[in-house]
């Protein structure tokens, strides 16, 4: 079941305000949500990451944040 706003009607601010409040409060669902809590907010985090990697395919993408770049440290 899907609940909040479908993340392709929000706009570019909506969208990235969004994400901000869900990466912030990740961690003390992680320790502390019950299960149910961390499911959801594991699928808006998933719905919402999908749609703003969906709009900015052209994104910069920091050289050490890949595979590659990771090794050559």
């Amino acid at each position: 079941m899907r609940s909040g706003i479908d993340p392709g009607d929000l706009s570019e601010e909506e969208l990235l305000r969004e994400l901000e409040s869900l990466h912030s409060t990740r961690h003390t669902t992680l320790l502390h949500g019950p299960a149910e809590a961390l499911r959801r907010h594991t699928e808006r985090m998933a719905e919402l990451e999908d749609e703003y990697v969906r709009r900015n395919p052209e994104r910069d993408v920091d050289p050490d944040r890949t595979r590659n770049g990771a090794r050559a440290r």
